[in-house]
């Protein structure tokens, strides 16, 4: 299935469209890999990604429960190696403090958020951290 089309600008920056709806995506190569830094870099958006699809599938299971969630927000941090150039870290920090959860919900979510399919379909010795702020 397509899903986007992606287009090399010059400049080491990309376009995506999202083939079914036309939302674009631009990134940048950072500018401690010679880029602008003036978007997202691929690995910002890989990184980005896990918090989205945790929340995501966080929220489909706060859906099922009858769990507001509303208003939850994540940090998210991205830590870089070399030799090979690679996110070797990446935290993920859920802000949980505007609604209230009991103890079964907070594992509800906490696992939802940790079986995601992008957290599944990173490689395995990519190390994610997700911490859970919940007062």
């Amino acid at each position: 299935m397509e899903i986007s089309r992606v287009s090399y600008k010059g400049s080491l920056r990309t376009e995506a469209v999202h083939l079914a709806t036309g939302q674009t995506v631009i990134t940048d190569a950072p500018k401690d890999n010679q880029g602008k830094g003036e978007a997202f870099s691929p690995t910002d958006l890989m990184s980005t990604s896990l918090a989205c699809c945790a929340l995501s599938i966080m929220g489909i299971a706060a859906g099922v429960h009858g769990i507001e969630m509303t208003g939850v927000e994540a940090t998210v941090h991205k830590i870089m190696t070399s030799n090979p150039r690679r996110v070797a870290r990446i935290e993920v920090e859920f802000n949980m403090t505007t609604c209230t959860f009991s103890e079964k919900e907070r594992q509800i979510l906490e696992k939802a958020a940790r079986t995601c399919p992008v957290s599944l379909s990173l490689a395995a010795d990519l190390e994610q951290v997700m911490r859970f702020v919940w007062t």
